[in-house]
């Protein structure tokens, strides 16, 4: 059995050595902007989370939670919020360390699984922030659990995860030929639906592994959870990545749900 949570480590350290878009923090600009109260993030590709969606942040408890990488934590910090990053990458991590060296911030960084919150006692957060992540977590309900469990009541989850079709589709046809042809079944899992052969050219070129989760275990599971879902918008890659899939169907969802009174 594969240590998916350790290989994922390395591989998303190695992706901050390669300069991944999401490991890339923000700039002094955009910090001084959120200071003055010009800010946004993002969950997902390209649409910013709309400002109604977010509860008060001044003195406000967040978690950035698998949101290492010194974008969405920095920000927030900046806007007056007490923030605390949790991810399972030291580099990621690190980011975030140098935001907050570089301009003043305090931002709280930990280590850990995304699945496995028992660092934090129950009703520690207002808010949680997480952007699209738990495809490399092999089940995805114990984090909307977790989540559940350490937001206060009347607490928030933004949260931001890919539209689960993308993955029945061939990637080596579509980078080869850039032709849609469908290949695999879901739920998919880098580890279960590859060939052998394609399993270890993976491994050997270090990407991180991913697994598609049903829209059942992304939507049903918060609600499973307890959550009441008050928010949906759907994304996809900007043009200029000259994404096949995002030409034909949004690629990515975000959702904002309330633990209730």
């Amino acid at each position: 059995m594969m240590d998916v949570r350790a290989y994922n480590r390395e591989a998303w350290n190695r992706q901050v050595a390669d300069g991944n878009p999401w490991t890339i923090p923000v700039s002094p600009e955009i910090v001084a902007a959120a200071r003055r109260g010009d800010w946004s993030i993002l969950l997902t590709p390209t649409i910013a989370v709309p400002r109604a969606w977010y509860p008060p942040l001044a003195g406000a408890d967040v978690l950035c939670l698998a949101s290492g990488g010194g974008q969405q934590g920095p920000v927030l910090a900046a806007s007056g919020a007490n923030v605390t990053v949790f991810d399972n990458s030291p580099r990621q991590l690190a980011q975030d360390r140098l935001v907050a060296e570089r301009e003043g911030l305090v931002i709280r960084t930990l280590e850990g699984d995304m699945a496995d919150l028992s660092a934090f006692a129950d009703a520690s957060f207002d808010l949680i922030v997480h952007p699209v992540s738990n495809i490399f977590a092999a089940d995805v309900r114990p984090v909307w659990r977790e989540a559940y469990r350490v937001l206060r009541s009347g607490g928030v989850l933004l949260a931001g995860f890919s539209n689960p079709i993308t993955y029945i589709f061939d990637l080596e046809l579509l980078d080869r030929e850039r032709r849609l042809e469908v290949k695999y079944a879901l739920p998919y899992s880098d580890i279960e639906s590859l060939s052998e052969e394609r399993r270890r050219e993976y491994l050997a070129k270090g990407w991180p592994l991913e697994f598609s989760h049903t829209l059942d275990d992304q939507i049903g599971g918060q609600l499973a959870a307890g959550f009441f879902i008050a928010g949906f918008y759907e994304d996809r890659y900007p043009p200029q990545e000259n994404d096949l899939i995002s030409e034909h169907m949004p690629t990515f969802f975000a959702t904002r749900a309330i633990k209730l009174n």
